[in-house]
């Protein structure tokens, strides 16, 4: 992702939600500095594991709404790599599949991503203004980690473009060079969320057409 092409969107986004770009870069500096110091053995990955994993793969993208449980039953997930956005990791696990990845930024049943990580997915970890005392405290428990900012990139902290997590997993899988994608557990128009969840639902739907 070229962020000056990116850094236009990024800001009529910040706008309409009213988020501060200050706090973004500061979340992603300290997320920098965790993953540069290596809180703990293997604490961080190089996206040449995310490029291994991705790079001519179908790839199925998991979002969190409340149809996944139900999509899930009608396609056969080992035919895919699996990208989980935050949340839907735990339906995933609790049916007893590991995601490839994980995109997260900390929102979700953080535990299972843990547990998920423990059995080998790739977490990449998203920093903004809002989660800094999450990144500091689950950072430190997880292995493999590459950082993810929706600002300006910095060492270990990448932008592959994208806002809510479910973008971000389709904008990873494109950034890669996916085969294809495929997307289960996304309602873009599900009017049982909050104001500003519809917000970001009508942005991640602007995003994934965009590609």
């Amino acid at each position: 992702m070229d962020f000056d092409s990116w850094e236009p969107t990024y800001i009529k986004i910040l706008a309409d939600l009213g988020f501060s770009r200050k706090g973004d870069e500061r979340a992603a500096l300290i997320l920098s500095r965790m993953l540069e110091q290596g809180q703990g053995e293997d604490n961080s990955a190089g996206i040449l594991a995310l490029a291994n994993l991705i790079y001519g793969k179908d790839i199925l993208v998991c979002g969190n709404a409340p149809i996944l449980a139900d999509e899930l039953d009608m396609i056969d997930t080992s035919d895919y790599v699996i990208i989980a956005a935050d949340g839907a990791t735990a339906i995933l696990f609790d049916r007893g599949i590991v995601s490839d990845i994980i995109v997260t930024d900390l929102d979700g049943d953080v535990e299972k991503e843990i547990a998920a990580n423990k059995k080998g997915a790739i977490v990449v970890v998203h920093a903004h203004g809002d989660n800094i005392d999450k990144v500091k405290k689950y950072v430190p428990r997880l292995r493999g980690v590459i950082g993810s900012t929706q600002s300006t990139p910095l060492d270990n902290v990448y932008n592959f473009g994208g806002f809510t997590d479910g973008d971000r997993c389709v904008y990873l899988a494109k950034e890669f060079g996916a085969a294809s994608i495929t997307l289960v557990g996304f309602d873009f128009d599900d009017v049982n969320v909050s104001d500003m969840k519809k917000k970001k639902l009508k942005w991640a739907k602007l995003l994934i057409d965009a590609i």
